[in-house]
């Protein structure tokens, strides 16, 4: 027996906000909206649901765990100039210069990677 991982549960100030970037990221479509809480989510296969919570504090550390992204249909140069152009920040977290992927923070300051690979978009969750 084993566990699926199905639901990624975000704190948000503003869930809706939050998850209106994220759904431009990924690509994904709202699920379910209430008034504290918002889901989105993609085709069946394509990755876990994310859901966005409304919390009172504000994010205040660094993330203990993060979302790595990989574009689908053009380079990651590209691709970096449509996730800020979103509304994502460039985060200096100690990387370095020599990597090979961009830490982005996201509206509300989550951060996240872009990587530099690419991947097919009707490619089957998780990648092998």
């Amino acid at each position: 027996m084993s566990c699926r991982f199905t639901e990624l549960i975000i704190d948000a100030e503003d869930p809706h906000a939050l998850a209106a970037f994220w759904q431009q990221v990924l690509g994904y479509d709202e699920r379910d909206r209430e008034d504290d809480i918002v889901e989105i989510g993609g085709a069946p296969g394509t990755g876990p649901l994310l859901v966005f919570l409304r919390v009172p504090d504000r994010k205040s550390v660094k993330n203990r765990l993060h979302i790595d992204v990989s574009a689908t249909d053009q380079d990651q140069p590209a691709e970096l100039e449509r996730l800020l152009s979103l509304g994502a920040t460039p985060v200096d977290i100690g990387q370095g210069d020599d990597v090979s992927w961009h830490v982005l923070a996201d509206p509300e300051g989550n951060e996240f990677c872009l990587l530099a690979s690419r991947v097919d978009p009707a490619a089957a969750w998780p990648p092998a």
